[in-house]
């Protein structure tokens, strides 16, 4: 298992790239996966990354299994490469900045919050 220094910077480094609640990522996973014919059980909505990091934010820092500490580095590394967490929220102007906030927002990071 990581040290508990490692633990304590990943577990912050996580917390601040995710910056949606539990409610607004189970709510945008669900509505994401929603269509006109079909619609997923509300537990079973959006990608297994987006619902491993739902998981993790209903969980506290001591019941974090190592799966859990992979998808958190992996959520980490996938935000800070797309995004300038210093200067955001940047305003949305292009279909293509507004695909790249969905994208994002599938993972917990929602690119327009402050």
């Amino acid at each position: 298992m990581t040290d508990a220094l490692e633990l304590d910077a990943l577990w912050e480094d996580f917390h601040r790239v995710v910056n949606m609640t539990s409610q607004e990522l189970a709510a945008w996973l669900r509505m994401r996966d929603a269509d006109e014919n079909a619609e997923p059980l509300p537990d079973q909505a959006g990608s297994e990354t987006g619902q491993h990091v739902l998981a993790i934010l209903q969980k506290r820092r001591t019941d974090l299994t190592e799966d859990d500490l992979r998808v958190m580095r992996n959520v980490v590394d996938r935000v800070t490469s797309q995004v300038d967490l210093e200067n955001e929220p940047l305003p949305e102007v292009t279909a293509e900045d507004t695909r790249r906030r969905h994208r994002l927002m599938t993972v917990g990071h929602d690119p327009l919050k402050a």
